[in-house]
């Protein structure tokens, strides 16, 4: 599976990123996909996960304030972040949940 996140960026508190993840080898709409989020010197987490029937849920830290969401005619996921916060500063991936080997992700920094 290849996995290509792109749309982070530096950005001040209260703003908004959208990511994306180009998805090869695999049909991503057949799949459970998800964002993760690896902030500095932890561990990596997942923060956004939608299924097959396009139910999402999403970690407590970004609830309300991420949307996960895909295109199933360009195998792309998306994850709109608004109102972003300083503990939101980390490098971002996507993935199928349970995860394949890891892409590349994209860094978001969130500057106070």
């Amino acid at each position: 599976v290849q996995l290509q996140a792109s749309g982070g960026g530096l950005v001040q508190v209260g703003e908004s990123l959208r990511l994306s993840c180009v998805v090869s080898e695999i049909i991503i709409s057949l799949n459970v996909m998800a964002w993760y989020r690896q902030a500095p010197g932890k561990t990596r987490k997942m923060v956004a996960r939608i299924n097959i029937g396009d139910f999402t849920t999403y970690a407590d830290s970004v609830q309300g304030r991420f949307t996960i969401s895909r295109d199933t005619a360009k195998n792309t996921l998306y994850l709109q972040m608004d109102s972003l916060k300083p503990e939101d500063t980390g490098v971002y991936y996507c993935n199928r949940d349970p995860p394949d080997p890891w892409g590349q992700g994209t860094l978001v920094t969130v500057s106070s």
